[in-house]
């Protein structure tokens, strides 16, 4: 454990595995009591906040998947309601859900944009009322929201790339506050969702500066530069850790 992020609170959605886990565990280590959603994975996401607690950390797992905007506001409130506040947001659930344009669903791409865009802007609008001056909100985009070098992902690419223009309206509107707003955008991560050891991996490797899978530790890190003291003269930004993907 370390002070950069005492008395500090933070939310992360989608928190209980992969890349959201492994922010959890670093804010958690920095000092910030942490609040978290996962969508199903309750023993998954109990095992996580108790492992923080047993570590002298202070952590959540709340239920509520990020699609649904009545569960992802009562969440927030609940979280807020037992911390006190709300400091740091993460917006870190997410879909993949990939096709060629001409048989790709609109259920599907109803539902990519219900979780990876609207979700965000709810947690957004959901938090402020809980969040002082100073604060930090932080989206994981995707290296994808500015290259797409493969078929099959335009939605998800697109959905993406609304995060670029959602912060930096945002930081205008935020700003006054001292808010910042920003995007980290991985590439390649080892998680679930996109394993190293995968079918698809050495295809993605080709592509890279660095042809390996990044950490989700290392996505972590990423974000707790962005909500840390030093980046407080950081917003409006997407923040690409890629491995040179979009080199």
């Amino acid at each position: 454990m370390n002070s950069t992020l005492n008395g500090k609170v933070a939310f992360v959605t989608g928190g209980g595995r992969g890349i959201g886990a492994a922010i959890v565990r670093r804010l958690a280590r920095d000092g910030a009591a942490v609040a978290f959603t996962y969508k199903g994975s309750a023993a998954i996401a109990n095992d996580l906040a108790q492992s923080i607690t047993a570590e002298g950390g202070r952590a959540i797992a709340l239920q509520a998947d990020a699609g649904d905007p009545a569960a992802l506001t009562r969440a927030v409130d609940e979280a807020a309601a037992a911390l006190g506040k709300i400091d740091i947001l993460v917006n870190n659930a997410g879909v993949l859900l990939m096709g060629p344009v001409d048989t790709f669903s609109l259920e599907d791409f109803d539902k990519t944009l219900e979780v990876n865009v609207r979700g965000v802007f709810v947690a957004i609008k959901a938090v402020l009322p809980h969040m002082g001056n100073g604060g930090r909100i932080v989206n994981i985009g995707s290296c994808n929201a500015e290259r797409m070098p493969f078929a099959g992902g335009a939605a998800y690419a697109m959905s993406k790339s609304a995060l670029r223009g959602l912060v930096q309206g945002l930081a205008r509107d935020l700003g006054p506050r001292g808010i910042t707003v920003n995007n980290v955008q991985p590439g390649p991560t080892d998680t679930d969702m996109n394993p190293e050891s995968g079918d698809f991996a050495s295809a993605l490797h080709g592509l890279m500066a660095l042809p390996r899978h990044a950490h989700p530790d290392e996505i972590a890190g990423m974000v707790a530069y962005v909500v840390g003291p030093d980046a407080g003269f950081v917003t409006g930004a997407s923040l690409t850790i890629d491995g040179g993907f979009n080199a």
